[in-house]
């Protein structure tokens, strides 16, 4: 399908997965938002684009329904219409375990990426319902279909969260012409990683994949035609066990 002239919002797309995403649509000719938390990180990873058109950004929490409902309005003053949604905002914590873990780390990984995710899909849906046209991408984890101790208590069921969020939406909004998916993404080379309990080393940075390749997945899904949905995708580097 071709993608010029699609409007899309990716949240979480400053950095790391996001903004290889955000990168791989404008691309493609895809008229690009992105948001995120830290104003610095969205103007900097804006103003580093130099391909036309410019890709616009607006700072959001996409925990706070109250933003991203603004989030919402305003992509579709600035862009028209919104053809596509990637969910890509996420955080960790270093305390992954249950009994290190504090009652408030659990609140803002839920908090994030999870009601996250269910905040951006309640906004964007019914404008997709209106035309009867959108596709929503979840940047989910591996975590989200094999719980372990690498990504962490909160982690792990916030993206199980996100796992049956898409899916069971999708159910309900298919006969509107809406498709979503979950990406699986295993080991990935971006900025979240300085939020492992113990240093990564450069060497195993090395064998992650990069966020380009996940974009290029992203990019794929994103140029199917309306008949041909996937529902869940996993991509993970050869040297990671899937377990």
């Amino acid at each position: 399908m071709e993608l010029a002239g699609k409007s899309a919002l990716v949240t979480g797309g400053a950095t790391g997965i996001g903004w290889g995403i955000a990168k791989a649509l404008a691309e493609a000719g895809c008229r690009v938002a992105i948001s995120g938390r830290r104003e610095d990180a969205l103007r900097a990873a804006a103003a580093s684009w130099t391909g036309s058109p410019a890709i616009a950004w607006q700072v959001c929490d996409v925990a706070n329904r109250e933003s991203v409902r603004q989030l919402l309005q305003w992509t579709e003053t600035t862009l028209g219409p919104l053809d596509i949604l990637v969910n890509s905002a996420g955080t960790n914590i270093k305390t992954r375990s249950m009994s290190e873990m504090l009652p408030e780390q659990w609140d803002e990984v839920m908090a994030i990426n999870a009601t996250g995710v269910y905040n951006c899909m309640y906004f964007a849906l019914p404008g997709m319902r209106a035309k009867r046209d959108g596709l929503i991408i979840n940047i989910s984890s591996i975590s989200g279909k094999r719980a372990a101790p690498l990504g962490g208590v909160a982690y792990d069921a916030s993206k199980f969260a996100v796992t049956a969020l898409g899916t069971a939406t999708w159910n309900e909004e298919a006969p509107h012409g809406i498709r979503i998916t979950n990406v699986f993404p295993g080991e990935v080379n971006t900025p979240i990683l300085e939020k492992r309990p113990a240093p990564v080393s450069e060497e195993r940075k090395a064998k992650m994949l990069l966020p380009e390749d996940v974009a290029d997945m992203v990019l794929a899904i994103a140029r199917l035609p309306a008949r041909a949905h996937v529902p869940e995708i996993i991509i993970k580097p050869t040297v990671q066990d899937y377990i």
